[in-house]
């Protein structure tokens, strides 16, 4: 049997709590980037949290999803543990991946992070092949579905793209074979405004649900600064995807705060003006769930969560970076080591 759902107190608290620990931690990471501890910069995500916290908490603790060049936020709202999560960014053997992911590549199999992706695009076709051996497992049987297991092997799987990705041929590829065999995926489209510093209208004929409909998906476009309006919109696609009716896609239009990559901090790129990221911050998500619960509630989960990334990044800090003599370890998968002179 399901567990019951949380009472409404709880889910909004808990809607904050994930807002404001990824916002904390993107604080902190670019901290880092700044005095050279994470090195190459990092893509934040500040801003656009609400799509994180409120898909992740739709989701059931058995799904995996997969994420995107900026997937801090996916991440942490899946579980992840904060304190590996930042020593993966500083490049330490204690992060979540010994260091070798950094900010693009993290993953995190025990709570069902299959990993980010820095090639853009690139986490559909992932996230779409693990739904299809979800389909096709022994659980299910060849051909069939039976939804609602006892065992919850009805799990779905979600994936994260941009408006930037949407053209990408890799992408619209998933997008059919998903519909043609109906596999339980739930694709989630964070759209920012931006593919980088380029506007959609720009570089995207049509619209986003429209390419959904093309296949037959049904899409639905939410706030994606509200975290409800956007769990509740997962969730009903997700509740979809378990029954075998295959996937849906969830547009959240969102609007990203701070650069696309920290090294806008010092070439300051002009795509957009002051008053626009002002007005797009007038929806701050962290604004927007806390006003939904108590002050004193609020505060307490402020304090808290300042606690978790200060110890977040005493951790990272103490953490040892890796012997370069195990650069190669880990390159097949057979464990076998190129020979000596190839690389």
């Amino acid at each position: 049997m399901a567990d019951a759902p949380p009472a409404a107190g709880d889910a909004a608290a808990g809607l904050y709590r994930t807002i404001a620990l990824i916002r904390g931690f993107e604080q902190r990471a670019v901290e880092l980037v700044r005095s050279g501890v994470i090195r190459g910069g990092i893509h934040p995500c500040t801003g656009q949290e609400a799509v994180a916290a409120g898909t992740c908490a739709a989701l059931r603790p058995g799904d995996v999803v997969t994420s995107t060049h900026r997937g801090h936020g996916h991440v942490l709202a899946k579980g992840a543990d904060p304190a590996r999560m930042m020593a993966e960014l500083a490049g330490r053997t204690t992060g979540l991946n010994q260091g070798r992911g950094g900010s693009m590549h993290a993953a995190d199999f025990a709570v069902g992070v299959l990993g980010a992706n820095a090639i853009v695009g690139a986490a559909v076709p992932i996230a779409a092949g693990a739904a299809w051996a979800m389909r096709r497992s022994a659980a299910y049987g060849p051909g069939t579905y039976r939804p609602a297991a006892a065992d919850g092997t009805d799990r779905v799987a979600l994936t994260y793209f941009g408006d930037g990705a949407v053209s990408q041929g890799v992408v619209l590829e998933a997008f059919n074979l998903a519909a043609l065999w109906r596999v339980p995926l739930v694709l989630v489209c964070e759209n920012n405004g931006f593919a980088t510093s380029m506007r959609p209208q720009d570089t995207m004929a049509g619209t986003v649900t429209a390419r959904a409909a093309a296949f037959g998906i049904p899409a639905v476009t939410v706030d994606g600064m509200d975290a409800e309006a956007v769990r509740d919109a997962t969730a009903e696609a997700a509740a979809r995807a378990r029954t075998g009716a295959g996937p849906s896609l969830v547009e959240c239009v969102t609007y990203r705060f701070d650069a696309h990559h920290t090294w806008e901090h010092t070439a300051r790129p002009r795509y957009r003006t002051d008053a626009e990221v002002e007005a797009g911050r007038a929806r701050d998500p962290l604004e927007v769930q806390g006003a939904r619960i108590a002050r004193a509630t609020r505060a307490a989960i402020d304090a808290e969560t300042a606690g978790l990334l200060d110890a977040a990044v005493r951790y990272a800090l103490d953490g040892p970076h890796p012997d370069p003599a195990t650069a190669l370890d880990g390159l097949y998968a057979s464990g076998l080591r190129p020979r000596a002179g190839a690389l």
